[in-house]
C-alpha cells in the first residue's frame, strides 16, 4: 500500500504522514534525487519499488504534482489522501514554527497570497515586484527544498493544488488544536483498510445505486436501484416515467411536479419507482429475480415491498431511511426476506 499525502502549508500533511509511521508501521519514502533504501531518484524508480514490494505499507509527501499521480494511481495499491486546515488556523502554525526555527514571520497577507499561487496559479498582485509579499512567497518555496518545517510548492501552469484535492480519495479537515486529537480523529478513519482501496460489495452496489440514481427524472427525489446475483448486477433502475411517456422533470407526472407531501396522492404518480423499474428489466428472460439481493438509496416503501416479496428477491438492502420504513419492514418480516440497512466499513 502507498499512501500519498497532498495539501496546503501547515495543514497537517507531515503530522498524518508521522501518525501512519509512528501508529501502523509505514514506512516513508522521498523522491531525493539520489538511490537509497528509503529514497530514490526518479518517480519511475520510487514506482517500481513500491509495485515490487506492495504489500509494504509506504507514505510519502513527494508525490505533489499531477503528472506524478497520474503515474501511481494506475495502481490498485495507490491511495491520494488530501490534507486541509482554517486558513488563520494554518498562519498561526506557521508563525509558530517561524519563531521556533528563529526565523522572521510571514504576514497575513504573505500567506494567503501563497495559498492563492498554490491553489489556483494565481501570481500575487502587485505593482512593486520587490515588495514583501513576493519576497515571503519566493522564501516560503525555497523552504520546501531546503527542508524547512512549513512545506509546499509552488505549482506549474495547469498542475495546482485545487486540481489534485479533487482527485484525493480522501479529504481529511484538521482542525484540531492537539496532535492527539487529530490522532483520535485518524483513528476512526481506518486510514490502512483495505476497504480504502477496494470498496466491499456493498459499498460497491450501493455506490452503482448512486450512479443509477442521477439518470432519475423525477422530480420527488432521485433513487437508484441495482439487483444482484451472486454479486453478479442483474440489472438497474432509476425512479422516473415509463418509456413514451414525457419525462417527470419536463412535467410528465402532474402529481411529483405539483410537489405533493411525502406518500400522499399515490395513485395520481405516474413515476415508476427504482425498485420497480429494476425488477421490471430482469422480468423473465434473465432468469427472474428469484434469490437475489436489492440494493437502494432508500428503503423501499410499501407499493414495492409487496412486489419485492412476489418476485422472490431474498435479502434488501438500502442507505437511506424513507416515511414507510416501518410498514416495508413489517411485510418484509412476514415474507421472510431480509433487509438491512447499509453501513459504511469506515
Amino acid at each position: 500500500m502507498l499512501v500519498a499525502i497532498v495539501g496546503l502549508a501547515c495543514a497537517g500533511k507531515t503530522a498524518v504522514a508521522e501518525y501512519l509511521e509512528t501508529q501502523h508501521g509505514f514506512q516513508r519514502i522521498t523522491l531525493s534525487g539520489e538511490d537509497g533504501p528509503t529514497d530514490f531518484a526518479s518517480p519511475d524508480a520510487m514506482l517500481h519499488h513500491v509495485t515490487a514490494h506492495w504489500r509494504t505499507a509506504f507514505v510519502t509527501l513527494d508525490l505533489d504534482t499531477a503528472p506524478l499521480i497520474d503515474l501511481f494511481e494506475k495502481r490498485p495499491f495507490f491511495l491520494l489522501i488530501g490534507v486541509e486546515a482554517p486558513l488563520m488556523q494554518r498562519w498561526h502554525r506557521a508563525c509558530m514554527r517561524a519563531h521556533a526555527g528563529g526565523q522572521e514571520p510571514m504576514s497575513l497577507e504573505s500567506f494567503v497570497a501563497y495559498d492563492d499561487a498554490i491553489l489556483y496559479g494565481v501570481p500575487p498582485e502587485t505593482d512593486d515586484p520587490d515588495a514583501s509579499v513576493s519576497t515571503d512567497i519566493a522564501n516560503l518555496s525555497l523552504m520546501r527544498h531546503s527542508g524547512a518545517t512549513v512545506s509546499a510548492s509552488l505549482p506549474s501552469a495547469g498542475h495546482t493544488l485545487t486540481g489534485l484535492l479533487q482527485r484525493c480519495h480522501l479529504r481529511i479537515a484538521n482542525t484540531f488544536a492537539q496532535v492527539d486529537d487529530l490522532h483520535a480523529h485518524l483513528h476512526t478513519l481506518a486510514l490502512p483498510s483495505l476497504h480504502r482501496l477496494r470498496p466491499t460489495w456493498d459499498t460497491y452496489f450501493v455506490r452503482l445505486c448512486t450512479l443509477a440514481a442521477m439518470r432519475s427524472n423525477c422530480m420527488k427525489r432521485r433513487v437508484g436501484a441495482v439487483i444482484v446475483r451472486q454479486h453478479r448486477v442483474l440489472s438497474t433502475g432509476y425512479n422516473g416515467t415509463p418509456s413514451g411517456l414525457l419525462n417527470c422533470n419536463e412535467g410528465g407526472c402532474a402529481r411529483c411536479n405539483e410537489s405533493a407531501p411525502c406518500g400522499s396522492s399515490l395513485d395520481e404518480c405516474l413515476c415508476l419507482h427504482a425498485e420497480e423499474n429494476a425488477l421490471l428489466e430482469l422480468g423473465r428472460d434473465r432468469g427472474g429475480a428469484q434469490g437475489t439481493v436489492l440494493y437502494c438509496n432508500t428503503c423501499p416503501c410499501l407499493r414495492c415491498a409487496v412486489k419485492i416479496v412476489q418476485t422472490g428477491v431474498m435479502e434488501v438492502v438500502y442507505q437511506l431511511e424513507y416515511s414507510m420504513d416501518g410498514r416495508s419492514a413489517r411485510i418484509f418480516q412476514e415474507a421472510g426476506v431480509a433487509v438491512r440497512k447499509y453501513i459504511p466499513p469506515f
